[in-house]
């Protein structure tokens, strides 16, 4: 990338009826913004224009056929449809969905081609976009598929960083899906996040347990003594900063926390809840372990507010300066990297 150069924002615009093009063009609506990336949205200028309208946001936009095609110091519209969708507003429908999956798709290929250099992925519906070519819980699994890498679904703020050892799995699943095998995977993809995409030299990571006060020594379930324990020594003993497994019930409150550079979740809601209760607003959702970047807001499409005018744009906002960021720290990582490496080979 040319050093001026400014960097291609890509942004899906998620579920038409929820807030994602609100937050979006919200974010946008700034042009200061316009000073720190190029925005490319995924949709078509009769949809973008049909938001801005309806919501009384005051933007100008330049539509293009390819993202190639974008101009800097302009907020840009990849035409990926035609025809004008039925959007209403607050409403869970089949069509919303397959419009969420066609910008996510234009996105994502343009994302592979290096047409864009990172994406910001706007709230979709898990259930409105499954469809028989499209058979994922959410953005995470697809882009892994898509991309290549193992994912880590990462939650970060200033303040806080989770991760999850299980995501979009059902609760009576999660601890079965637990196995030694993907705790040092997790682990290794978080340790190797903090590094490159935070410019954490030696992270120091948290694991929590499975059970209610990590199992109690087995009397309240047996996973944590059989499977975390043993894995986190072994880690430990070669050498990682990993430590646990920490009851989550009181891990938090207790701002345990903040003696580390990250958490790994063993569930969903174990992470997400209290990930969410101190960083609402100012929380990112990153995929983390993907050699290309993507965040997204840490909200959903809020279909009670949508169409109103009332959402706010704070995490939408936080995901933009998140992924170019990210972009940022690992062009720093690869230089120091390729300079250690020449070093090395003038010394032999």
């Amino acid at each position: 990338m040319e050093e001026n150069a400014k960097i291609k924002l890509g942004i899906s615009v998620g579920d038409l009826n929820g807030i994602g093009c609100e937050v979006a063009l919200k974010t946008f609506e700034d042009t200061r913004m316009l000073d720190f990336c190029t925005p490319i949205f995924f949709a078509s200028n009769k949809t973008i224009s049909f938001q801005k309208t309806e919501l009384g946001i005051e933007i100008n936009y330049h539509g293009i056929s390819e993202a190639s095609d974008a101009l800097d110091g302009k907020i840009n519209v990849v035409n990926v449809w035609k025809e004008v969708p039925n959007i209403t507003f607050g409403q869970e429908t089949r069509e919303a969905g397959d419009y969420a999956i066609k910008s996510l798709r234009a996105a994502v290929a343009a994302l592979k081609n290096d047409e864009i250099d990172v994406l910001v992925t706007a709230p979709i519906n898990k259930n409105n976009i499954q469809a028989p070519d499209f058979n994922f819980p959410g953005h995470t699994d697809y882009l892994a598929q898509e991309l290549g890498g193992e994912s880590l679904m990462f939650m970060v703020s200033d303040e806080l960083k989770v991760g999850l050892l299980t995501d979009h799995v059902a609760l009576k699943d999660a601890p079965s899906a637990i196995n030694p095998i993907l705790i040092r995977t997790k682990v290794r993809i978080m340790e190797k996040s903090l590094m490159m995409d935070f410019g954490i030299r030696r992270p120091k990571v948290a694991l929590l347990g499975i059970n209610p006060h990590s199992g109690d020594h087995g009397v309240i379930g047996k996973e944590d003594e059989e499977t975390m324990k043993p894995v986190i020594r072994e880690m430990y003993d070669a050498g990682h900063l990993v430590f646990g497994p920490y009851s989550a019930d009181g891990f938090f409150g207790s701002q345990a926390y903040s003696d580390f550079d990250a958490v790994l979740a063993a569930y969903h809601d174990q992470g997400l809840i209290p990930f969410k209760t101190l960083s609402f607003g100012k929380g990112v959702n990153f995929t983390a372990g993907l050699p290309k970047i993507r965040t997204s807001p840490d909200h959903g499409t809020a279909y009670e507010i949508a169409g109103k005018g009332l959402a706010d744009h704070s995490s939408f906002k936080e995901a933009v300066f998140t992924a170019l960021q990210i972009f940022k720290n690992r062009q720093e990582f690869q230089d120091l990297t390729e300079h250690a490496m020449q070093k090395q080979k003038m010394r032999r």
